[in-house]
């Protein structure tokens, strides 16, 4: 069955069935990430046309659901339901019904629940079908003036510094071994400024942005070093939804030659274990391989 708009002919996504084969079991469908009006008709019809919708919460979908005038039922799915309700779920798509998958804001999945559930549907030999989009990660690269690819999507960090700052340093340490990406990252407000002075502690001084709510009325794109970013939110607190763009590492300019020279140095009068961190700490070089070379250049001239 299809509808027809302007010139253009939609198929609807449940009834009738698709053109290459059985109508999906679920729909993954984006939502918006902050103005209702960023919300396609193919995502408003999918929603219609489905058994049920498949959402975070049922309060804030069911204000998306009202203002398009979409009266399908809601059937809240989250991180502490997920092992009661799919199997009932999957029981009931083997059965024939047909359910859209949402999340609060945005595309679905991503850093939202979802994916034990598509991981299941795969399983049970169910077809998926998608609506693609509104992505608050994908806009705040386009927007953030830093390379557009390759990217690496981290979705959020750990919330306390400790574990916070090893993630940084792991990220450092690939960076290190060749990785050259723009990083994007969600962060909530109050965390903000302490996340963008971990990333400088990390990272480097590199550029980044941070783009706040995002299609909203207040959005708000401001781009400088990370440590200008800190230092900006630390003193003004940021709101809103948050998403941090960190543009990605300079290239390391130390020749072999510079670095076996630098280790000769440190490990005239330093242990070997000492000589290698100072030195991975000066170069930002990953400490395996900086340890690699001073294998090479020779053993320490005092022991540990």
């Amino acid at each position: 069955m299809t509808e027809t708009m302007g010139n253009e002919t939609i198929a609807e996504p449940f009834p009738g069935g698709l053109e290459h084969g059985a109508a999906p079991a679920l729909v993954l469908v984006s939502t918006p990430i902050g103005n209702l009006k960023d919300f396609s008709p193919r995502a408003a019809a999918t929603l219609a046309a489905a058994d049920a919708v498949l959402c975070e919460d049922t309060r804030t979908s069911g204000v998306l659901l009202h203002a398009h005038g979409i009266k399908t039922r809601l059937i809240a799915l989250h991180e502490h339901n997920e092992d009661l309700m799919i199997p009932r779920l999957i029981e009931a798509m083997r059965n024939g019904e047909h359910y859209a998958l949402i999340s609060d804001a945005g595309t679905p999945l991503v850093s939202d629940p979802g994916y034990r559930l598509v991981r299941a549907a795969i399983a049970a030999g169910l077809r998926i079908s998608g609506v693609p989009g509104p992505n608050a990660a994908i806009l705040a690269l386009t927007l953030s003036g830093l390379p557009p690819q390759p990217f690496l999507f981290l979705g959020f960090l750990a919330a306390k510094s400790g574990p916070r700052r090893a993630a940084l340093n792991g990220l450092r340490n690939a960076e290190a071994a060749g990785l050259s990406a723009s990083v994007i990252l969600y962060e909530a407000p109050h965390r903000l400024a302490e996340l963008l002075a971990d990333a400088a502690a990390s990272l480097g001084d590199r550029p980044a942005a941070v783009c706040r709510e995002l299609s909203k009325l207040y959005e708000e794109v401001r781009r400088g070093s990370l440590s200008e970013l800190a230092t900006h939110y630390a003193a003004q607190p940021a709101r809103g939804e948050i998403t941090v763009v960190i543009g990605p590492a300079v290239a390391d300019v130390i020749s072999e030659p510079a670095l076996d020279e630098a280790l000769r140095q440190a490990m005239s009068d330093m242990s070997m274990k000492d000589a290698v961190n100072a030195v991975t700490a000066a170069t930002g070089l990953a400490r395996k391989q900086v340890y690699a070379r001073a294998l090479l250049v020779g053993q320490p001239v005092r022991n540990q």
